[in-house]
């Protein structure tokens, strides 16, 4: 089944695996968002009583059993479909990932093209733009007395709208509306060619561009996986630590950036009455699960390949305090550029800020399309998110094909490359519909329902089926036997107890707390959204086993109960003849 080549391997490969996209595009608008500083305390406490005891009982499950996420419920064959619903998460996330990865690709090669001349999102000259598109910096409201003085300004003609208008006293006005950022009609209109899409029903054809790149990133994907972690494990060495050096290099040029700090209190200064807010904790939990990325099956996977007396435990701890340094690190490279577009377009940090897709392709390009050497800056950028990208999406994918290779060991591992290439030409054929010029829409429904409630549902299933079914004991038992110590009494009492209630509460606020998936003001349809929830359902539906057993044996129960017991007939000895005779 083969093994790691080398010690740091599997170590490099779990710093990739958890440290991805999430980290730069959410972490830090969910601190801005949610409590500033404040939110770092839910966050850490959720890592301490859900991400880090799940990141380490994966990774002890995997490397005792040395097998994939589906033959290592060999531990509780009834549960196998646990497995299962791992896959088909990893499978639903690795195809709108890996378009994700595309839009990176795109803007990195335009970045390297442009490294003689200027960035094309930077003026609103082109042919993709309309006069809505605004490229130099927003005028001062202060004081302005008529709309005339505000139209002379802002370079707009709104006499039709605004005859004989006068405004006085004016306070605040909002006129993000009136105009579009370069780098936003460049996204919107070039790159994704959405004004092209009317709504789910007509998405509109394939975008050429994207599909191209679509299919470089599934080949790229394919030639550092075809030998498994062999392969996988070298390259990850280079993916896993060059972008700390691009993050470490933005850090330097943020704090030289004129408006900087600005961005970097909104980004820290706590605000500790938000702590009575039970969804930031929510928000939280949410990301630390999305953050490490337990339940896709990945981190069994990964230590599953570990020698068996590997210290895992040491390698959990670190991984975890890493990825939640990594985010922390990152929101101040992210905000302290966002100050600086915010002092350089007279606009409030606030106004600035967004999360997702919107931050890494829109908001931040823009700051940087501004800074001395724009080109460099761009190309360094998306080059980490390239890297963050693709070092997750190693892991997600080897996990799919293990597990189905060690399904069929016999017939497939002797043709992994070939079945390989098979999983990635399906993966690019699933990712046709992303790339069309709605894309975006399908991108965003599968993001927000993919690997939600499904997750955590998957994230607990498994605690029971080890933890209280097969026994605490019985799983202490043999880590002691593969590291030489038992785990501490903080591992039992969080896999137990306090890990599974945390699921249990998340799960009930995120009912509570859930929305129809959108993507800006486009609410999605009804029967969009109900593709969304059988989506959600698809990974559920396999964990269906110990339920369908549950309900067999419970009617076999009510059924044994309904039949006449052997004592039924006649009460004399003589008389029980025939069918009774017998009995």
């Amino acid at each position: 089944r083969g093994n790691w080549s080398g010690k740091l391997d599997f170590f490099m490969s779990c710093v990739g695996y958890a440290v991805g996209l999430g980290n730069i595009w959410r972490f830090p608008y969910l601190c801005f968002k949610n409590g500033g500083g404040a939110f770092l305390i839910p966050y850490v406490i959720m890592l301490l009583i859900a991400g880090l005891p799940l990141f380490f009982f994966e990774l002890g499950f995997g490397q005792f059993a040395s097998l994939g996420p589906i033959a290592i419920w060999n531990i509780n064959p009834l549960f196998r479909g646990i497995g299962f619903g791992m896959i088909a998460i990893s499978a639903m996330v690795c195809i709108y990932y890996n378009v994700v990865i595309t839009y990176a690709m795109f803007y990195l090669l335009v970045s390297l093209i442009s490294m003689d001349g200027r960035l094309p999102w930077t003026t609103c000259d082109n042919d993709w733009n309309t006069e809505y598109c605004l490229s130099k910096p927003l005028p001062s409201l202060t004081n302005l007395t008529d709309v005339q003085k505000l139209n002379a300004t802002m370079g707009l003609t709104m006499d039709d709208l605004t005859y004989n208008l006068s405004i006085t006293n004016l306070s605040t006005c909002n006129i993000k509306h009136l105009f579009k950022l370069p780098s936003e009609e460049y996204f919107t209109r070039f790159v994704l060619q959405l004004h092209e899409a009317e709504n789910f029903s007509n998405i509109g054809g394939i975008s050429l561009k994207l599909i191209f790149i679509l299919a470089i990133s599934w080949i790229l994907l394919f030639f550092c996986l075809k030998k498994g972690v062999k392969t996988s494990g070298k390259v990850v060495y280079f993916m896993a630590t060059f972008p700390y050096v691009i993050l470490i290099s933005l850090f330097i040029r943020g704090l030289s950036l004129e408006g900087h700090m600005e961005g970097i209190k909104f980004y820290i200064i706590p605000e500790w009455e938000r702590l009575l807010d039970v969804d930031v904790w929510r928000l939280a939990a949410t990301q630390i699960f999305y953050s490490l990325g337990p339940a896709f099956g990945s981190l069994i996977m990964m230590s599953s390949f570990n020698p068996f007396r590997h210290n895992c435990h040491r390698d959990a701890i670190i991984v975890s305090f890493i990825n939640c340094f990594t985010s922390v690190f990152a929101g101040f490279i992210i905000f302290s550029v966002l100050g600086f577009m915010a002092h350089n377009t007279n606009q409030r940090v606030q106004d600035v800020a967004v999360d997702g897709p919107g931050l890494v392709f829109i908001v931040y390009p823009e700051g940087i399309a501004h800074m001395p050497g724009a080109p460099i800056w761009a190309f360094l950028f998306f080059f980490m998110l390239v890297a963050l990208g693709l070092d997750s999406q190693f892991a997600m994918f080897e996990a799919i094909i293990s597990a189905i290779i060690d399904t069929f060991p016999h017939f497939l591992r002797p043709r992994r490359t070939k079945f390989a290439m098979l999983c990635h030409f399906i993966g690019f054929l699933l990712g046709i519909p992303l790339v069309t010029k709605g894309g975006i829409w399908v991108l965003t429904l599968m993001e927000w329902y993919s690997a939600s409630f499904a997750l955590m549902i998957v994230c607990l299933s498994e605690l029971i089926a080890v933890v209280w079914i097969y026994g605490l004991k019985n799983f202490c038992a043999d880590l002691n036997l593969m590291l030489g110590f038992e785990p501490a009494i903080y591992w039992k009492a969080t896999w137990l107890v306090i890990t599974p209630v945390a699921i249990v509460l998340m799960l009930i606020l995120s009912a509570i707390q859930s929305s129809p998936a959108s993507y800006g003001d486009y609410v999605f349809e009804p029967w969009v959204q109900s593709v969304g929830w059988a989506m959600v359902a698809i990974p559920l539906v396999l964990l269906d086993k110990p339920f369908r057993s549950f309900f067999k044996t419970l009617l076999q129960g009510i059924k044994n109960a309904m039949k006449p017991t052997k004592e039924w007939g006649p009460a004399k000895l003589e008389h029980r003849t025939g069918k009774y005779a017998n009995i």
